[in-house]
């Protein structure tokens, strides 16, 4: 009996002692026995994080400030990463996307708690559904004052979990450059997309402040008060233990997934017996770390017909004999192989209703679930492969040194392109009932845009008519918002586009809804000196929906906009300008050029374009 005893207690003594353990590393007492705390250091949390940014080539960060988040971009800006404030959160997030999607590395941006953060959900869901790799950095209140009320103080996790690969809260100083590396990493592996870092606010501030907002003016007396005094004093020690110790900032690897030596055999056999093969290039295609040039070299050896989607616009040139800009649906129909490099058999594709259920089908996607999607009704892979787009073509083009496709295929492909164009170009001659024809506009833009010039699309019609006849000069000189199709990335993508490519022109295709959303961004344009170029098919109307509303509901509601004065508002944020209608048709062009000239002067300019209607896009969808 009295062993039994002496095992009872003996078993609640070691689970009392695993208690005080667990309780003892919880409060960081163990930690601190070996670190420590330097109470009368200047340094604080953002510098950390500036650290962290500059090793891995970090070159901007976009921002709305807030008292959150200062430290993050004080010590970014001295040590040497240029700090772009805008006018609205979700520019920040988008300009980042830009960055991203253009240089190959990281998108930075840092908003402050709360609505800061919550102003930036749509940006974010967009990068992720766009496969973006960006960091977002928020502010958030104090380590111990979240749920109890503070300012801004919000379930910001809840938020952005569902939205990024990974999210993190930083709960003491040490953790701030781990952290910040392994968030780095994970947004550029596998498939690209936004991570999250949530910074309480003391673990951004020096111990000093920080040390005034933990005194207590009016402590509880008794027992109760030296405990409550003792547990505030511990969390402040524990938060600085061991911050300004020396941490590896250097980047870690980044794992990308490729396609086994196998499977590129495997796609060798099939490729080499088609008589009819197509290539559907999706952004994708366009990631780190195969340069684009080495794709554009490889999808020319190959001869195959391409059809280019999103960020892949562009990759042949503007006059390619094996790029296809029309009758995709027709030629995928009559293919016997399709080869779906980096693209989703979503809306775009008809759900892969548009593939033909005899051809081959290669898919080659990093995300598994995009690779086959919707695979399970109404098509089906003849090989499915998981990796990289771009290396793949590469090794593809090098199995088939000297195979070449049939060169009827993209003659009679090119054929049907040139008749569809002559039909377009035609088209933009008509005479519209009232204002220019929009067609006319783009493609006389198209004419006079310098060859280096970067597109960026916003809007619904008018942009969807640009995708037809705009032409992009080479690879990575297309910005679309992507399978979300989200407006108002307008702003924010000329924003990132012009910092990374300064000696660029960079247009804007905007519609006159899709503007609203941006148009203070001229402002931002004015203040960074990052001159672009918006041209606005100003028809008062969101004509996309209104085009599908009002034949089956009868109705026009909610789609009518004015013909408002945008010019008069450019010349406001410090821009220049320039209203456009019928009776400047003859003056199109010099127009036009004016404001290249302008821009190149360093003055952002807006080109308030009075468009009429016409049936051009009779047919395309808006849901």
């Amino acid at each position: 009996m009295e062993s039994c005893g002496a095992t009872v207690l003996g078993f609640l003594a070691s689970i009392g002692l695993a208690g005080l353990v667990f309780a003892a590393h919880k409060l960081g007492l163990v930690y601190q026995l070996f670190h420590k705390t330097e109470t009368k250091s200047p340094r604080h949390g953002g510098e950390s994080v500036a650290e962290v940014l500059r090793a891995h080539g970090v070159k901007y960060v976009f921002t709305l400030v807030g008292g959150h988040i200062s430290p993050i971009l004080v010590a970014c800006e001295k040590m040497g990463i240029r700090i772009v404030d805008t006018r609205h959160e979700a520019t920040a997030v988008f300009a980042a996307d830009a960055v991203a999607r253009l240089s190959g590395t990281v998108g930075v941006a840092a908003v402050t708690a709360g609505p800061g953060l919550t102003n930036t959900v749509t940006a974010v869901k967009n990068a992720q559904m766009a496969e973006s790799p960006l960091l977002l950095l928020g502010g958030a209140a104090g380590t111990l004052l979240q749920g109890r009320g503070a300012l801004q103080d919000i379930d910001q996790m809840s938020l952005f979990k569902p939205l990024c690969k990974f999210c993190a809260s930083i709960r003491t100083i040490r953790e701030i450059v781990p952290t910040v590396r392994k968030a780095l990493a994970i947004a550029q592996s596998g498939t690209p997309g936004p991570v999250f870092i949530e910074f309480p606010i003391d673990t951004l501030y020096p111990y000093h402040l920080v040390c005034k907002e933990f005194s207590v003016k009016n402590p509880p007396k008794g027992l109760m008060g030296r405990i409550v005094a003792w547990y505030l004093n511990n969390h402040l020690t524990n938060l600085f233990a061991g911050a300004w110790e020396n941490r590896d900032v250097s980047p870690l690897p980044v794992q990308i997934p490729h396609a086994t030596d196998d499977q590129v055999q495997k796609c060798i056999e099939l490729v080499s017996r088609a008589k009819k093969p197509v290539i559907v290039l999706g952004s994708q295609a366009t990631l780190p770390p195969t340069p684009s040039d080495e794709i554009r070299k490889a999808l020319e050896n190959l001869g195959i017909p391409c059809f280019l989607g999103g960020m892949s616009r562009g990759m042949l040139g503007k006059d390619s004999p094996i790029h296809i800009r029309q009758n995709r649906q027709g030629a995928l129909k009559e293919a016997d192989l399709v080869l779906l490099a980096g693209t989703v058999c979503d809306f775009r594709l008809g759900y892969g209703r548009t593939l033909n259920r005899r051809s081959k089908i290669i898919a080659v996607n990093r995300d598994k679930t995009q690779l086959l999607k919707n695979s399970d009704i109404f098509w089906k892979p003849t090989l499915a492969i998981q990796g990289d787009a771009g290396s793949f073509l590469v090794k593809l083009s090098k199995g088939l040194k000297g195979h070449r496709c049939p060169e009827e295929w993209p003659q009679s492909l090119k054929a049907g392109d040139t008749t569809k164009e002559k039909a377009n170009r035609a088209k933009a001659d008509e005479k519209t009932e009232h204002h220019l024809n929009p067609l006319k506009v783009l493609h006389r833009v198209d004419e006079l845009m310098a060859e280096d010039s970067i597109i960026v699309a916003d809007g619904g019609d008018f942009v969807g008519s640009a995708a037809y006849i705009m032409r992009p000069r080479g690879p990575m000189r297309w910005l679309d918002p992507g399978a979300f199709g989200t407006l108002g990335v307008g702003g924010g993508f000329a924003l990132g586009a012009k910092l990374c490519r300064p000696e660029s022109e960079v247009w804007i295709v905007y519609g006159d809804g899709s503007l609203g959303y941006s148009v203070a961004e001229i402002d931002t344009f004015t203040r960074h000196k990052t001159p672009v170029i918006a041209v606005v098919g100003n028809d008062a109307c969101w004509s996309q929906i209104s085009r599908e509303q009002v034949p089956m509901l009868g109705s026009n509601v909610a789609c009518g906009l004015a013909f408002t004065d945008y010019h008069i508002v450019a010349n406001g944020y410090g821009g220049k300008g320039y209203l456009v209608g019928r009776e400047d048709e003859d003056r199109l062009s010099d127009i036009i050029r004016q404001a290249q000239k302008e821009c190149r002067e360093g003055k952002a300019t807006l080109l308030n374009v009075l468009i009429g209607k016409t049936n051009f896009r009779e047919g395309s969808i808006s849901v």
